[in-house]
């Protein structure tokens, strides 16, 4: 399950990482809060604003960064987003502790750190495959969701207690220094034991060519379809459990922080069993879509904070299993010189579409409510993995029962030996 930690490379990479999650889920709650409870009387539509400018770049940059990625040093590039990342943190920290902030400042900040994030995402993805051996990619995707989450226990629990004692603006400082551990843990690399991709030389209709690419094979276009649909439209949970905690529920940040920590238990095991897989099949991906929907239908029904926590968990299960597959499955199966290119339009697909249905999640919940927000997610995620489904035994010409047989553990009866009397 931990095989990729005998690289000290890759210790040193998700040690970094960890702390800088905690700060980033701790600065997601934050943002959130104070857009909802001070800038704002719970405007849903603001929120969704604020979360659809920090996705937007990538709309518009994520080719170019994964182009830029294929041909530079990744490492160096990294160091140079994770900075500018940090900096806009601590600039929205003092803006907050001056009292001198206003709805625009966090528009503007949160347009500016998508653009970091733009140029820091497809690189930071691939650099996985430079930092450990092709054998050990699977096993270091899985445990680099389970260090993401690992974070979200800790950074949303830690964000609600933090603005329930001191308010928002120690969040986004301490976010801020937390990247210090990952600049840090780049910078102390051993360049000597990376397994570096060829740099791409220059030439014209490189962004072009890698859409090819893509459109050439049915198995990644499957996957950007489907992430689309199921990112755009079922993962806001920053947007739709601060609406189910504050319109719904008429609870504090220390409650909605603790939904976030809720759900980071399922999305934690989901890592982990994932981190026991050595391959990975079409079917986690359409299944964990599935599941997803299945599951935010039933935690929009849930009719207490406490059921609806609950809830969450498996919630965590097949949204960490999706996207995880569908992670794993673009790095093996790309080349290594598209593999920053393919990785850009996986995350302008992922993220890319965040600027439609964040503020689409935000004015349903204003005018219809918080519950009709997940239930549009989840109808949107069980439609699109019902049709993955079908086009999949289509092309395969596979029956619907004998693609789920392979899911199932298969059991064995062993014959037994009775001794004589």
């Amino acid at each position: 399950m931990f095989r990729a930690l005998k690289v000290f490379n890759y210790r040193l990479r998700v040690t970094g990482a960890l702390v800088s999650n905690i700060g980033t889920w701790m600065q997601r709650v934050a943002q959130d809060w104070l857009v909802l409870t001070v800038l704002t009387h719970n405007s849903g539509t603001a929120a969704g604003i604020t979360t659809g400018l920090q996705f937007l770049p990538i709309v518009f940059l994520g080719p170019f960064a994964g182009l830029l990625g294929d041909r530079v040093n990744k490492r160096k590039l990294l160091l140079v987003t994770q900075t500018s990342m940090g900096f806009c943190a601590l600039l929205l920290g003092i803006l907050v502790v001056t009292g001198t902030v206003q709805l625009w400042h966090v528009y503007a900040l949160a347009f500016l750190l998508g653009v970091a994030s733009a140029f820091d995402a497809p690189s930071r993805q691939a650099f996985v495959s430079e930092v450990v051996s092709k054998e050990d990619v699977p096993n270091a995707v899985a445990l680099n969701s389970a260090s993401f989450n690992l974070a979200r226990l800790a950074g949303p629990g830690v964000a609600g207690l933090v603005i329930a004692v001191v308010g928002t603006g120690p969040a986004f400082l301490i976010n801020a220094a937390s990247f210090a551990a990952v600049i840090f843990s780049l910078w102390r690399m051993r360049t000597n034991e990376l397994f570096p991709a060829v740099k791409v030389p220059r030439s014209k209709g490189q962004i072009r060519e890698g859409l090819v690419y893509i459109r050439q094979r049915p198995d990644l276009m499957m996957i950007m379809v489907l992430v689309f649909l199921v990112g755009t439209f079922g993962m806001n949970f920053q947007i739709t459990n601060a609406l189910m905690a504050t319109t719904v529920f008429h609870l504090g940040p220390g409650e909605y922080g603790l939904l976030g920590s809720v759900m980071a238990i399922g999305t934690l095991a989901a890592a982990l069993m994932a981190a026991r897989r050595k391959n990975m099949r079409m079917m986690y991906i359409v299944g964990g879509a599935l599941a997803f929907g299945v599951t935010v239908s039933i935690a929009a029904f849930m009719p207490t904070y406490t059921l609806y926590a609950l809830a969450l968990v498996p919630v965590g299960v097949a949204s960490l299993t999706f996207m995880n597959a569908c992670n794993t499955t673009v790095q093996l199966n790309t080349d290594a010189a598209m593999r920053g290119r393919v990785l850009a339009v996986y995350m302008v697909v992922l993220q890319g579409g965040t600027p439609i249905g964040a503020p689409l999640v935000g004015w349903i919940a204003t005018e219809f409510g918080a519950r009709w927000s997940l239930g549009m997610g989840a109808v949107v995620a069980i439609l699109a993995g019902l049709a993955a489904l079908i086009l999949m035994n289509r092309r395969n010409n596979v029956r619907l029962r004998d693609q789920f047989r392979g899911l199932r553990p298969s059991w064995k009866v062993l014959p037994t030996h009775r001794s004589g009397a």
